[in-house]
Formats: structure tokens, sequence, C-alpha cells
């Protein structure tokens, strides 16, 4: 069956009800805002949001080689989950190159991967192309499930009356099956992409919608907010989490990236390994964070210079709230990536002043998760 252009989310006339202003990401209908980003932003940092993110891509293994299979493709050593664990990995190409970033779960019932919206043909091609040395099967279930995002300060506390399971001592980066709001199956997993403490949740498309109904209502109290795409991505920036298309690509390889701690060179082949090691060694350019003197904002693509020359290129920059200042992410080159390394940025003709700072930007008081 062919997919429509366009994808609706299970949620999608939820947020129209909500009077949130749909835009096309990753080739979904997604909510950018409800009230405003500063808000919903405001709201995750201090309260709780609620996102729904169902255009990540799901995809369900099966079979008794799932893990050699998720070794051969991935950067990081599947080997080493325990059950009820997550695992952050990327999917390398031959050259090193990024072909996405990924959330590899290990469950009571098997493998779980979650992949992004506008890359999971590239994933799920990637894993067709050494499915025949391995005797197992990936189901692509997006459609039939749908994942939300609880994030904030409240998040516990607005999830935990709905669900049977308990999640206090529920560490970081692991998952919980269980029912919510009653009777819907969920995978409730510790993770998130705000910077905050958060759990992210995983329904039957049927229902997701009175699961968005009952969290809303149960955060009523914690002054919980829908939010949408752009309060994420502000989020994700001041967290100096990356966003792929901005700090990862297929020219992005995950040392340049920062990402070099998923990239386990000792764990045996895998795809793009070869390649990786040449590139560890050759490492030229770094993600940093740059703090711009003044209000003008960075946008994606902007040269950023050291005395007259062109040292690198910003990847992501806003304005971010929480920290109050005009920051961005850059690759430069590793010659002018030392923090406090005056550098400028040419903001649409204008030179910028600005200097690397330590990423991430913000981070949350330290809890033990």
């Amino acid at each position: 069956m062919t997919e429509p252009s366009l994808l609706k989310t299970p949620l999608f006339a939820s947020h129209q009800a909500l009077g949130g202003r749909m835009v096309e990401f990753g080739g979904w209908e997604m909510p950018l805002l409800y009230s405003s980003i500063f808000e919903e932003h405001r709201a995750v940092r201090e309260r709780v949001g609620l996102f729904e993110i169902s255009h990540m891509g799901r995809l369900f293994f099966s079979g008794p080689n799932t893990r050699d299979w998720l070794e051969r493709v991935t950067t990081n050593r599947v080997a080493s989950l325990a059950e009820n664990q997550i695992q952050y990995s990327l999917m390398a190409n031959a050259s090193g190159g990024i072909i996405d970033d990924l959330l590899v779960y290990r469950s009571p019932r098997g493998y779980l991967v979650v992949c992004n919206a506008s890359n999971r043909p590239a994933v799920l091609g990637q894993l067709e192309r050494y499915r025949p040395d391995y005797q197992s099967e990936v189901t692509d279930k997006t459609l039939d499930t749908a994942m939300l995002a609880v994030q904030g300060p409240a998040a516990q506390a607005t999830l935990e009356p709905l669900f049977d399971q308990p999640l206090e001592g529920l560490k970081s980066y692991h998952l919980r099956l269980g029912r919510l709001v009653g009777d819907a199956e969920a995978v409730v997993s510790r993770t998130g992409y705000t910077g905050e403490d958060g759990f992210e949740l995983i329904v039957g498309a049927g229902d997701a919608e009175r699961v968005w109904d009952a969290l809303l209502e149960s955060g009523r109290t914690h002054g919980i907010l829908p939010c949408g795409l752009g309060a994420r991505d502000t989020l994700r920036f001041e967290a100096a989490m990356p966003l792929y298309g901005h700090e990862l690509s297929e020219s992005i390889d995950p040392f340049e990236a920062g990402l070099g701690w998923a990239v386990k060179l000792g764990k045996g082949d895998f795809v793009g390994r070869e390649a990786l090691v040449s590139r560890r060694q050759q490492q030229r350019r770094k993600r940093v964070g740059l703090r711009l003197e003044g209000k003008r904002i960075a946008r994606q693509g902007s040269a950023v210079q050291a005395s007259g020359a062109v040292v690198g290129t910003v990847t992501s920059g806003t304005f971010a709230p929480t920290v109050g200042a005009s920051l961005a992410m850059a690759l430069v080159d590793t010659a002018v990536a030392a923090v406090g390394t005056p550098l400028q940025l040419d903001v649409r003709g204008h030179l910028e002043p600005c200097r690397v700072v330590e990423l991430p930007f913000y981070r949350r008081a330290a809890q033990n998760l």
C-alpha cells in the first residue's frame, strides 16, 4: 500500500481542535505551536509539556539473529544492552557519514528502533541491505502506533497516575511495559529531546487520543501545555542535542558531530567502521557552541570567520529563551575550536562578534535518574 504524500498522525484532529498551527515536517503534518514557542518552551523548563512525536519511525524486530543484525548496521555496542535498557546509536554509511541517529530499545518482547521521520526509508533500506545475512525480520509499525512525549519537572507527577507500573526508580534510558489509562498497552521510556526529565510513550494508534486527553487532564494542576515542533527545537538546541540535517548528515561523521562516544570501534566489524577509523585519525572539524555578543540570530549556513578567513559553518542558531542570549552551534576547524576563542559570524552581511562556549548551553540540575 502506497503512503500518501503527506501523512497525518493519529492526533491530527486533536491538534486542530486545540488551535495548533500545522506545518509539514519530515513528510508529516505536525503542530508547530499552539500558543507561542516561548510559552511552550518555558512550560517544559518550569512545569510540564506534552508533545506528539508520532512522526518518528518505530521499527520492531523479531528473529534469533536480531542483535547481530543491529550490531552490524549501528555504531554502538548492541550486545551491551540489558533487558529494559535503551541505547543512543548511529547508523553510518560506508564512508562514515551519518544516515541517522537512533534509539535502540531492548524490551522483554524484543528489539525496537526509533528513527527520524524523514530518514525512515533510508534506515529501512540499510536494514534490508544486510537482512539476508541474518534470520530476522523488521516490521515498520510507524502507522499502526503513536508516540507521545511528556517532558519537564512535573512529567512524572503527570504520567504516574495513568500508568499501571511504578515510575519511581526508572532510570534514564530505561523502559517499562505496562498499560496506560486502563487498558492501552504502552512502552514507557525515560527519554526525551528537551534536556529535561521526561518520558516517551508508544501506544497503539487507536489509543492515542484518549491517552493524549488523559495526560492533558492529569497535568492540568501542574500547568501542562501542549507543545509543538517550535519549542521542541529550541529546547533541544539549548541542550545541544543534534538535529538531522543540521548537526548530522551523510557528509558529517560522528567525531565531527561530537558523538564519538556512540561509536564502538572495538566491538568488531560494522558498516562504516574502516572509514570511521580513518576519520577519527584525520579529524579536521568539530561541533562547537557559539555565543553572539549582539542580538542578531545566526541561521544554518552562516559562515564562521577568523581573521577574515572562513573557518566553519553554522549548523543551528536561535535566541535561547532559558539562557537569554543569541547562540549557535557550528562545525569549525579544530584549530579554532577551543572554548573562549573569539570568532565572527556573517549574519546576512553583518559580521557579528562571537566566542566559542562550552556545550550544552543549558544543563538541568543533576538528578539521580
